[in-house]
This record gives C-alpha cells, structure tokens and sequence, in this order.
C-alpha cells in the first residue's frame, strides 16, 4: 500500500468489489446503495463512494483500466485493482475485526464478500472467536467500578461482545452457502 493512513470501510468495500472484476464508479455506487446486496449489510453515499475510488487510486490500490461506452452514450472509465491493492484486500477479508463496535459493519462486509466469492470464511470467523473470547477475558478481569455510569457501559460492552462471540459461533456451526 502506499499510502500509510489506513483506507476506510469504504475504500476496502471499493477494493472487495473490483476483486470481484473491472467496473465502473457508477456500477460502484450502485452495489452500495441501500436496497442492494452489499447497500442492505453497509451502505455509503455516492460521494463518498467516488471519494473511495480516488483514495484507492492516490494510494496506488486502484488504476484506471481504459474506458468503456456507457448506456447513455457517456463514456464511463473502467476501474481494476492494482496488484498491492489485490493484496491489501485479501489480508483485509482474512483479518479478524479489533473492535467490537465494527462487527455489525466490518465483519458482516467480510462475510459477504467471502460469499460472493465463495471464499473459506472458517478461518476469519476462528480468528474473530479468538478476538472476541480474549476480550471477555480482558472484560471479566477487570475490577468493578464504583461509578454507576462506568459500571453500566462495562456491563453492556461485555454483553456486546458476548453477543459478538455468539453470532461468531452460530456462524462457525453453519454451513457455508453460497447459492
């Protein structure tokens, strides 16, 4: 990669989907809006989706591939994935997700897109087990507070991420589909 900031879900999801093959920002924008396949796990506003697109091609994750004839006559530029780019998002969609705030977002992005490349998304859901049962751990030792309001935020961040750990689990002893 060479840009060192870390690219957004956005730009990973851009990266996921020209995995996928070559397409167009617009082909982009549509697959991530609200009532689409990827748009129902996580959406994004067009703009920020072209914005994707940019970051990913200043950081060399991205190129323009030539251009194509639009329906309408506008010529649409093709976009495919650079090999570091490639790379980026394949150990993306391996690594476990750090926080348990991103699990409704990331994960479940992860997830779709082993899917719809029928991708082996047993070693992602082993590795997020892991995360998530070391937090719990992490969680469950740490003394209780006498602050009514950090007591509280404990209590549901430990029964977040035991949710997490059970969806992660339900996950594991479900059989893949990708039909």
């Amino acid at each position: 990669m060479a840009s060192v900031q870390q690219p957004s879900l956005g730009t990973w999801a851009v990266l996921a989907l020209l995995r996928e093959g070559d397409t167009h920002g617009w082909a982009l924008v549509r697959a991530m809006a609200p009532q689409a396949e990827i748009g129902r796990v996580w959406s994004i506003r067009p703009a920020l989706v072209y914005r994707s697109v940019v970051l990913a091609i200043d950081a060399g994750l991205v190129s323009r591939a030539g251009v194509e004839q639009g329906a309408r006559g506008s010529p649409r530029t093709l976009l495919r994935v650079t090999s570091g780019g490639l790379r980026a998002v394949e150990q993306w969609l391996a690594d476990p997700v750090v926080h348990v705030r991103d699990l409704r977002s990331a994960l479940l992005l992860k997830l779709l897109f082993a899917q719809r490349s029928q991708l082996d998304r047993v070693p992602l859901l082993k590795a997020q087990r892991v995360v998530l049962e070391d937090a719990i751990a992490v969680m469950e030792g740490q003394p209780t507070g006498t602050d009514a309001g950090e007591v509280m935020l404990r209590r549901f961040r430990l029964e977040t991420t035991r949710a997490g750990l059970r969806f992660v689990e339900g996950e594991l002893a479900r059989p893949a589909d990708y039909s």
